[in-house]
């Protein structure tokens, strides 16, 4: 076949986007790892460099853009594969990018390795995005993760919502789910592997059902696997998400105390042209059941600005609102007109300069926010999980999302360690190691 067919070729990956992204890209190394190829650092000149892409906003499309060319213009051998989203919705624009000569969609993209190993070279990248089946599916190695602690576990992929400013369900397809044996095996090699915590993800966790399996029947399975200590969920639409998850967190399991539950606009009229699925009364009435459930739990939530016909005084009702919850920080999105999404057929745009003046405030809020809830949690012991060493101190996270980094001369990686939380650096909590 071609040059690409060579042992001890290299290969590197980058990934745009969301969690189940990363999930995926580490499963794909695994495959390349497998094959004979040599994983090296983006960083560094590679034969084969892999972009698994995202398209849920312009800056995701624009990421891209800007990676190829300075994969080009840096190393200008480099042959590109660009994978996911992107390549499924987007996938004859890409190929007119320098030096790719793959495009492969979210339903083959898993096939990468052989798809390299089998198609010869031409005068055109190769294309291959299939319309996505809807139905289960396995996953063919683990996705151990050799640069963090924490490792993802994919178990559910596509949305069934169709939330007017989206265009997930054409990008990944319907909802479908993981088989549920297949769960448990990766699960136990990862776990096997040293991945004390593992996180949940997929794009709507909570629709997931296999069979008679459910998502509660995922989590309890989970949870008695030996040596696993943490189990985190990424992230949960609000009307997915049943009461017993709450007791569990609750009780002494290993779930973290951690939700991130996007709320996306906090007026009824803009929720309605979004064709979210509650109001922000239930919304609201649904945060405050979880807090009192478990008291000292992390909230996060998603947050866009600038939907089409988004008056100050729909803005200002946002604000009360995330002001007003108990949320520890919110992610802040621009509104983004894609191309498949059925918002791009309303009217009354909002001028950009407002856009950024509204993300701005928000930005600033939640900030605040995110110090507020960390100053809670200071004088008290918690358990770290600890990832890194960086600037002479090892960090790590709470089970409630709490950022901590502490000055020991002691070897941390990947040690759950209670720690006594004094002082607030920005955005993480200084601590020293319970004696």
């Amino acid at each position: 076949m071609n040059n690409c067919n060579t042992q001890k070729k290299s290969i590197s990956f980058y990934t745009l986007g969301c969690r189940l992204n990363q999930s995926e890209t580490a499963v794909i190394q695994r495959t390349f790892e497998s094959d004979g190829y040599r994983i090296v650092d983006f960083n560094e000149p590679a034969d084969v460099v892999v972009i698994n892409t995202c398209t849920v906003t312009e800056n995701g499309d624009a990421d891209t853009r800007y990676l190829v060319h300075k994969i080009h213009r840096l190393n200008p051998h480099a042959r590109i594969a660009l994978i996911g989203c992107q390549a499924q919705i987007q996938k004859e624009k890409l190929t007119q990018l320098p030096n790719v000569y793959w495009v492969v969609g979210n339903a083959k993209k898993m096939e990468l390795a052989a798809i390299l190993k089998e198609v010869s070279f031409g005068n055109k990248p190769q294309v291959i995005a299939p319309a996505i089946p809807r139905e289960s599916f396995k996953i063919p190695v683990a996705g151990i993760d050799r640069e963090h602690t924490r490792a993802n576990l994919k178990i559910q992929d596509g949305c069934d919502f169709f939330c007017s400013f989206c265009e997930i369900p054409y990008a990944r397809g319907r909802s479908r789910s993981r088989e549920f044996s297949d769960i448990l095996t990766e699960s136990e090699t990862l776990v096997a592997a040293g991945h004390k915590e593992l996180v949940l993800t997929g794009i709507n966790l909570g629709t997931y059902q296999h069979e008679e399996k459910k998502f509660l029947n995922v989590i309890d399975a989970l949870e008695k696997i030996d040596g696993l200590m943490r189990l985190r969920i990424s992230s949960l639409e609000p009307t997915t998400i049943p009461d017993e998850l709450f007791e569990r967190m609750s009780a002494k399991s290993k779930l973290c105390r951690y939700l991130h539950i996007p709320i996306q606009s906090g007026h009824d009229e803009i929720l309605a042209l979004m064709k979210r699925k509650y109001t922000v009364a239930e919304f609201g009435d649904f945060i405050w059941r979880i807090v009192k459930t478990v008291p000292e739990i992390c909230l996060g939530t998603d947050v866009m600005v600038g939907f089409p016909g988004e008056t100050d005084g729909h803005f200002e009702g946002t604000y009360e609102i995330l002001r007003d919850l108990p949320f520890a920080y919110f992610h802040v999105f621009s509104y983004s007109q894609r191309q498949f999404a059925q918002s791009q057929n309303l009217v009354n745009p909002v001028a950009n300069e407002t856009i950024q003046k509204r993300s701005k405030i928000l930005r600033d809020l939640s900030q605040r926010k995110r110090q507020l809830f960390l100053q809670k949690f200071l004088g008290s012991v918690q358990k770290v999980l600890f990832e890194e060493k960086k600037n002479g101190c090892w960090v790590g996270l709470t089970d409630h999302y709490v950022r901590v980094k502490v000055d020991s001369p002691l070897d941390l990686h990947n040690k759950i360690i209670e720690v006594y939380l004094q002082n607030l650096d920005g955005p993480m909590c200084v601590g020293c190691l319970k004696e």
